[in-house]
């Protein structure tokens, strides 16, 4: 009988994913890519999957005879190894909503907690499919490069009803918009990626939501892509109208990449250098989530740009969301950042570290980041207000803005 190399060697690969998951050192300094992250970022969200998978493989070795083969034994031996590391897995994401709940009331204060539980569905349906409540415009301009557009995320206008040409929104309370920046080391990335959960779940809720290109390396360099998030905001109140907005509650949330130009952007509104052509737009603020953002210095314009070292004391709100086993942007820099934000700032400042969690944690609707969509809401609801005026807010956008509008250097 042949030998089922295809077997061990799919054995091998979830046994090495799982490993990676569990017990990969994570590094001491931050880089753009290492292969600890690659084995273990999908095992870390859909670890029930996993578990799926291997025994799927299993069964099927064994209705042909293969595990009678001495590769096939050394196959079920690795098999065994990943579904126990995989069941570890597991248990460490089951404990992503308590540490959700842990943080906001450290943060807030014991008033604040999420009002949903993620479900269990979310171990074996991790997708995140668009909710038939919530319609997506594409591809529209805030700038003239290629790199300008923007997507925008609201619920789904009632059948029959008139909408106004372009993306005019029906007739609808003011309600409060989220931008979103996506990841990608500022070399690629895109608007369709990350936290699509995040945005689906707000929207249907009955915010508006933006997610957002901008332009990228090797073709631009710093500050560029700041001055892009700029032009979002900027086009957002513009369009505030028409959109059915409230340009007072405008809240700027980032993954990786977009989590260093998301807290960059925070402090330093209102900055004209930064704003060419749109000096005088209005670009503060009401609050920040950052997701696994990058905290560390960018070189471009003659300068250093790093969240960490520029922190101002009018910064707005802050949800730092991280993941403790993140190999690409490490916890303990993410912990420095947050530390420096504590000390500077006068606004809450809510610190979750994720246990078990990697990098590019938002790219599936998980178990785990469904926990954290919850507490996401539950912070914006309590810092920035819920559509229809639900909720409310310690600390104005206005009172941020005025405390940081001069240039900086």
């Amino acid at each position: 009988m042949p030998e089922p190399l295809g077997y061990l060697v799919t054995m091998a690969g979830a046994a090495a994913c799982a490993t990676a998951a569990l017990v990969a050192p994570v590094p001491r300094r931050s880089s753009p890519l290492r292969l600890s992250f690659l084995l273990s970022m999908v095992v870390a969200e859909v670890p029930v999957l996993g578990i799926v998978w291997v025994a799927g493989w299993t069964a099927l070795a064994a209705a042909e005879g293969d595990l009678r083969t001495r590769s096939g034994a050394v196959g079920l031996g690795l098999a065994g190894v990943a579904v126990v590391g995989l069941v570890v897995v597991a248990g460490i994401g089951a404990r992503a909503p308590a540490a959700v709940e842990r943080a906001l009331v450290a943060g807030l204060g014991p008033g604040v907690r999420t009002t949903a539980r993620p479900s269990w569905v979310r171990w074996v349906a991790p997708l995140p499919v668009r909710p038939r409540a919530v319609e997506r415009l594409r591809g529209v301009r805030y700038g003239d490069a290629r790199r300008q557009r923007l997507d925008v995320y609201r619920p789904r206008v009632p059948s029959g009803a008139s909408v106004p040409a372009g993306v005019a929104a029906a007739s609808v309370p003011a309600r409060p918009v989220l931008v979103h920046l996506h990841g990608g080391a500022f070399r690629g990335g895109g608007r369709s990626r990350e936290a699509r959960a995040l945005l689906h779940r707000l929207a249907a809720a009955g915010w508006l939501c933006v997610s957002a290109d901008y332009r990228l390396a090797p073709r631009a360099s710093f500050p560029d892509p700041l001055v892009d998030v700029k032009r979002v905001l900027a086009w957002v109140r513009a369009h505030a109208a028409e959109l059915g907005a409230d340009p007072g509650r405008v809240a700027l949330a980032g993954s990786s990449a977009g989590g260093h130009l998301a807290a960059l952007a925070a402090f330093t509104a209102g900055d004209a250098a930064l704003q060419p052509g749109f000096a005088d737009a209005d670009t503060s603020v009401a609050a920040v989530v950052s997701l696994y953002g990058y905290p560390g210095p960018v070189s471009g314009g003659g300068r250093s740009w790093s969240p960490t070292a520029d922190v101002v004391p009018g910064a707005p709100p802050f949800l730092v969301v991280h993941g403790a086993r993140d190999t690409l942007v490490v916890a303990a820099d993410q912990r420095r950042f947050v530390a420096r934000l504590r000390a500077v700032s006068l606004a809450p400042v809510v610190h979750l570290e994720l246990p078990g969690a990697q990098h590019g944690f938002d790219l599936l609707r998980s178990y785990r980041f469904e926990a954290v969509v919850d507490g996401v809401e539950a912070f914006l609801a309590h810092v920035v207000g819920g559509p229809g005026g639900r909720g409310w807010s310690r600390v104005t956008p206005a009172a941020n803005t005025q405390a940081r509008r001069q240039p900086r250097g």
